[in-house]
């Protein structure tokens, strides 16, 4: 049996399969279900239901296997029976293996079954918390109603935590209410969001429905953000010396939590025992991507100096930046392999033109020059002193650095 972790939507709608959250789901839609809810907001059986629910798997998985579905650390979820396969999607049912780990307020995460209410309902269902124009609304519905007030912060990724203690806090202003936490993902549209939201509402027994107002989120000036300053270049082109340089910078002004993550630096340590393949450089460029998103995570600014060669593992990279609300800077030193090969002072180009060095970014494997870089310095013949400057008034200019 394979095993396979989906990602964060995926897992929190396969928590909603298996709670009976989605009811009348209990697996992932395939080709025909999801393009009738697509069309005309049904199942192919004409049963209502707003949004398709799918899952991707790998190319491999086919129709017939059994696979486990696991979360980030490995702990196992479900089997899924894949029952089809469309392109990358596949469908099929799914059967809990035990009860599943949560992190933050594991005790609110209850699925329909363990929340027992009797009478009228008034779900309320939160992606942010409710002011106090909104929390009269709902206190005067639930007593026109005479309803209980059960309030649903819906958790999904790094705000849930704060979604949940906005909820708790609103319970303390509205007696006899409930709170269960429920990892709703939102959707992009707006109606078909709130058309989901009450679906799950009424799977919790709601009689009637309120949906929060949508949070307002200030991302707060770029100095308090986390950022990822990442250098890619042919090796010989200055990045690592230039990345040091900023990193030095950085540290003298003072004001920023600085991480610099050097290419050799990782190579000897978070990613010893990789080889050279284009595989291997994709891996260790997600894994300083990794290390630099929870820097950034927390408001830091991490400095990354690999050569990372590939496009899409620098678009990987800027994505788990992006992913926990931090910025992403990608500078490219441009130095041209004529120079780079000049300068040599390694020897890697020499070794690399006699066939000793295989699969040599450069000479015998490609490097795909950056269509999105935001700075581009070439250091032929650039003093250090002047490409740490233009880092450092990018980084100023953009508000990163005060």
């Amino acid at each position: 049996m394979t095993d396979w972790t989906p990602d964060a939507r995926e897992l929190a709608d396969l928590e909603l399969l298996l709670s009976g959250a989605f009811a009348p789901l209990t697996g992932f839609l395939g080709k025909a279900d999801a393009a009738s809810v697509a069309e005309t907001g049904t199942l192919a059986d004409g049963t209502p239901w707003p949004d398709p629910v799918t899952i991707a798997l790998p190319d491999e998985i086919a129709v017939g296997d059994r696979v486990t579905l696991t979360d980030p650390e490995g702990a196992a979820l479900a089997v899924m029976t894949v029952t089809e396969r469309d392109g990358h999607h596949a469908a099929g049912p799914v059967e809990a293996l035990g009860a599943p780990v949560y992190g933050p307020f594991a005790r609110l995460r209850r699925g329909p079954e363990e929340v027992k209410l009797d009478g009228e309902v008034l779900a309320v269902t939160m992606r942010g918390p409710l002011d106090g124009p909104a929390l009269a609304d709902v206190a005067a519905t639930a007593e026109e109603l005479e309803a209980t007030v059960l309030l649903m912060p819906l958790v999904f990724g790094e705000a849930g935590p704060a979604v949940v203690r906005a909820a708790l806090k609103a319970q303390a202003e509205l007696p006899g209410s409930q709170v269960v936490a429920v990892p709703l993902a939102p959707r992009e549209d707006v109606e078909i969001d709130l058309e989901l939201r009450e679906y799950v509402a009424r799977n919790y027994g709601a009689t009637e429905h309120y949906a929060g107002p949508a949070p307002i989120r200030i991302p707060g000036p770029p100095h308090r953000r986390g950022l990822v300053l990442f250098f890619t270049g042919l090796s010989g082109s200055g990045k690592s010396t230039v990345a040091r340089g900023v990193r030095d910078a950085l540290l003298e002004k003072g004001g920023r939590t600085v991480t610099y993550l050097d290419g050799d630096v990782v190579r000897r340590l978070l990613s010893k025992g990789l080889t050279f393949s284009a595989e291997d450089r994709d891996l260790n460029i997600r894994r300083i991507g990794y290390v630099a998103s929870e820097v950034a995570r927390h408001g830091g600014l991490a400095i990354c100096a690999p050569i990372a060669p590939h496009a899409h593992t620098r678009e990987e990279a800027r994505e788990m930046a992006e992913e926990v609300g931090a910025d992403f800077l990608l500078v490219w030193i441009s130095t041209p392999l004529e120079e780079c090969e000049r300068r040599d002072r390694k020897g890697l180009y020499a070794k690399a033109r006699a066939g000793l060095i295989p699969e040599f970014t450069g000479v015998s494997a490609p490097y795909d020059e950056p269509e999105d870089a935001d700075l581009e310095i070439d250091t032929t013949g650039l003093p250090v002193e002047r490409a740490v400057s233009l880092v450092m008034n990018a980084l100023t200019t953009g508000g990163w650095v005060r």
